[in-house]
């Protein structure tokens, strides 16, 4: 029986035989193979040089070259070319085993890398939030009768409470005072005078509707937010430095950004639920964001511990957040039915009022220009306009179907716009009382936010798209 190489299934010039599978090489390329990969080729174990044995045979007699001029020559050809590609495929096989192999075991190293980061992010956050609502204890004057009687022990439930992320209950109303009438009443005077010098006349500088037409994307920043939690719920604009962006997301984060150097300026991280209302103060480095979680918070962007001021105002989620004129107050609306009137500096409920209305929670909140009056979208289709000096309804618009989405007021105090979940936008003359136009959107348009242009010539609605 004459002996055949495994590799290229001829019969051998030089054969050896392999100690470690038993297999018949040809010397040559044995030899080749042990060099580059140190291993038998059939079962891919060590195999040296030395360990190969030479067999013994009578020596054969080459037959005649063949030339490709034959059929039966151009069929050797190609049989040797097909063993040359089997013994290649058989090595290519063995390598992608083997890289499968690895791969497989890389990825459940990064998957167990990954479950340990997020835990350790996720006790991270916990810890800074737990530490920002820590605040120095009052100086505790001790006299001498109780000097001796040991350390003073402060009972703190609340910063317990809040470590733990179960928010207090609302704090007690504080009340509007006199003082606080004056201002508001000296504020919304000197604006409305304001209002009047610059008349009715549309600005000079105000961009015409054709250039309008043309805006275009100029850029995206996608990873303001977290990836893992996706979508940014509500945004506003420095009014002095336009450069600034605030943005609230899924992410349970508020996040400064400058759009011209492209650099994230803060991550504003408190919340234990998605920030759904944020707003930048006109005139300070100050953020207020409100979020699902009852509370609203006051931050300081620039400070080495930004947060300002939590305010408990509300029992449920909080719906609609606006700064009054003066820069000092917020109003807020909740789904439990009420809207509050607090104070960013000190974080105090001056005062929450009902709506008076059952089953009806509150959509969202926006202040008149003037700061006297407001108005509070419904989630049985009405918009209310309240006087805040007497805490009173002085007017209810109904026309809407669905609970409202957004409400905005025009700069020159005179109309009123609103949306709601039946794809319309409203427009409101609030010295007649009465709806002067209906924009009625595509079907299926979903209207997220409302805002007029500081001249209010423009009105912008933010959905399903933005017009």
């Amino acid at each position: 029986m004459a002996l055949v190489c495994a590799i290229s299934n001829e019969v051998p010039e030089h054969p050896v035989v392999s100690p470690v599978s038993g297999s018949i090489f040809e010397r040559r390329l044995i030899e080749k193979y042990i060099k580059e990969n140190n291993t038998d080729p059939i079962n891919g174990e060590e195999l040296a040089l030395e360990q190969l044995v030479d067999i013994k045979t009578p020596s054969i007699v080459k037959p005649k070259p063949v030339t490709g001029t034959s059929i039966p020559a151009i069929l050797k050809m190609l049989q040797d070319e097909w063993d040359a590609v089997m013994l290649h495929a058989f090595t290519q096989r063995q390598q992608l085993q083997t890289a499968r192999q690895e791969l497989s075991h890389a990825l459940y190293q990064h998957d167990a890398a990954c479950r340990v980061i997020g835990r350790l992010t996720k006790e991270v956050t916990a810890a800074r939030e737990a530490l920002a609502t820590l605040k120095p204890q009052a100086g505790i004057s001790v006299n001498d009768s109780s000097a001796n009687a040991g350390p003073t022990t402060i009972p703190q439930p609340a910063i317990a409470m809040e470590a733990a992320g179960v928010p207090n209950q609302p704090t007690e109303e504080a009340g509007i005072t006199d003082e606080i009438i004056k201002k508001l009443q000296e504020k919304a005077t000197v604006l409305t005078q304001e209002r009047k010098k610059r008349g009715r006349t549309v600005p000079e500088d105000l961009i015409d509707q054709e250039s309008l037409k043309g805006f275009k994307t100029l850029a995206s920043h996608p990873g303001l937010h977290s990836a893992s939690v996706p979508g940014i719920l509500s945004l506003d604009i420095h009014s002095e430095d336009t450069s600034k962006i605030l943005t609230g997301g899924n992410d349970k984060n508020a996040t400064v950004f400058n759009k011209d150097t492209e650099q994230i300026i803060a991550v504003l991280k408190g919340h234990t639920k998605k920030v759904t209302r944020v707003i930048y103060h006109p005139n300070e480095d100050v953020v207020i964001t409100g979020s699902p979680d009852t509370t609203i918070r006051v931050w300081n962007v620039g400070a080495s511990n930004p947060l300002s001021q939590i305010i408990r105002a509300h029992e449920g989620s909080v719906t609609g957040v606006s700064l009054h004129p003066t820069g000092d107050y917020v109003l807020s609306t909740s789904v439990d039915q009420n809207w509050a009137f607090s104070d960013i500096r000190t974080g105090k409920l001056l005062t929450k009022v009902s709506s008076q209305t059952s089953n009806n929670t509150l959509t969202t909140g926006q202040f008149h220009p003037d700061g006297l009056i407001f108005g509070t979208g419904t989630s049985d289709s009405n918009v209310v306009i309240w006087d805040l000096k007497e805490q009173s309804n002085v007017a209810t618009f109904s026309g809407h179907s669905g609970p409202i989405t957004a409400i905005s007021f025009s700069e020159n105090g005179y109309y009123l716009a609103t949306s709601a979940d039946d794809c319309c936008v409203k427009l409101w003359d609030l010295r007649k009382l009465k709806n002067f136009k209906t924009l009625v959107m595509d079907d299926g348009y979903e209207i997220k936010d409302l805002c007029f242009d500081q001249s209010g010539t423009y009105l912008g609605v933010a959905g399903t798209d933005v017009r």
